[in-house]
């Protein structure tokens, strides 16, 4: 299974540390600090994850999300709202628009890469056994 995840995030400081937990847990990591730029790296690259910041400059994450689900290219990669959107109602929000998981911010780095990989899609196994 591919180990590509794309973060789709404007803030430096969360991208570095988000960036530095995944990469420290084997994962190739691939980022985007604007919306478009996110579609557009999705598009190419067919992450195995998106980690989408829900308060982005411009074409917000709920934006973003629904392009992406336009997406068939991308309809089965999992996308998780990473948002320092925590107020009641939010995650409910962010799942009932069509995201797949929610991790709220700021991250902790203690428990980050497993938030993230429960979010990942299971591991597809073949009839000879584990691919």
């Amino acid at each position: 299974m591919s180990r590509k995840i794309l973060i789709i995030e404007d803030n430096e400081q969360n991208l570095y540390l988000a960036t530095f937990l995944l990469e420290q847990g084997g994962y190739e990591v691939i980022t985007a600090r604007s919306g478009p730029e996110g579609i557009d790296l999705a598009t190419r690259e067919h992450p195995v994850l998106i980690l989408l910041d829900i308060q982005l400059p411009g074409m917000d994450g709920f934006q973003v999300l629904e392009q992406l689900r336009r997406n068939r290219a991308l309809d089965q990669v999992p996308i998780t709202a990473v948002t320092s959107h925590a107020m009641v109602g939010d995650r409910e929000r962010c799942l009932t628009a069509g995201c797949d998981g929610y991790i709220e911010k700021p991250i902790d780095p203690d428990t980050f890469l497993y938030e993230v990989e429960q979010q990942l899609p299971a591991p597809n196994h073949s009839a000879d056994g584990p691919s």
